[in-house]
């Protein structure tokens, strides 16, 4: 695979992101890769070189680039309470996936989003605005606000903990996809703690990190190679 660094224009801000192409011979389908607050760690490369292993073109944004840190956070964590679908982090999405939509590499039509704790919040809030996506896969993840707008997301397969706050949402979205008709693999996992997935992490844990991998790719294949 082939695996560096891009910049893209988001409003006046120019952003960057690091972009995995499998090798063979395209197009591919895409997968954006949102970062959780740590920002653009090797966890996340790490899952993005997983992705592109799989035959995905994968891109991780990175929402910090060229800004300060705290003050983003700030402003991601109001936008995702108060103005959870259009805040300024949904926007650099968007103009990631402008940016992703012109490499020749990629399938424009089997576009989709994985995202972890604050990322997995903005993908299924960016789901909800952006018909482009075709699947999502948030991992402890907030529901957006109000929860009704999933009516307008695509298909989403959402990896919860059982011991976080995140939990408590979890029903509440099945229900919400369920009525309005959208596709959707949740599951909640026994025992499991925040960022489970992270395997630089303390909480990590093996078993339901390897169940949700194989989870989320058995999902993404089924809606975004189709």
């Amino acid at each position: 695979m082939t695996f560096d660094e891009r910049s893209f224009v988001s409003g006046t801000d120019t952003l960057s992101g690091l972009l995995a192409i499998p090798d063979g011979t395209g197009p591919f389908p895409a997968v954006v890769v949102i970062h959780e607050v740590y920002g653009l760690n090797d966890n996340i490369q790490d899952i993005t070189k997983r992705l592109a292993a799989e035959g995905y073109v994968a891109f991780a944004v990175d929402l910090f680039a060229n800004r300060n840190r705290a003050v983003c956070i700030a402003k991601f964590l109001a936008g995702a309470l108060f103005n959870s679908l259009e805040h300024g982090g949904i926007n650099d999405l968007k103009a990631a996936l402008d940016y992703l939509s012109q490499e020749p590499a990629v399938n424009k039509a089997q576009v989709g989003a994985i995202g972890f704790c604050m990322g997995g919040g903005f993908a299924l809030a960016w789901a909800c605005t952006d018909t482009r996506l075709h699947a999502i896969a948030p991992f402890y993840s907030m529901n957006p606000r109000p929860l009704n707008a999933v009516a307008r997301a695509c298909p989403v397969v959402a990896s919860f903990p059982e011991k976080d706050y995140t939990a408590k949402g979890a029903k509440k979205l099945e229900s919400a996809l369920l009525t309005h008709g959208v596709p959707h693999d949740i599951k909640v996992y026994a025992g499991a703690k925040h960022s489970f997935f992270n395997d630089r992490g303390n909480a990590y844990d093996a078993a339901a990190s390897e169940d949700a991998w194989e989870r989320t790719l058995a999902f993404f294949d089924t809606h975004l190679r189709q």
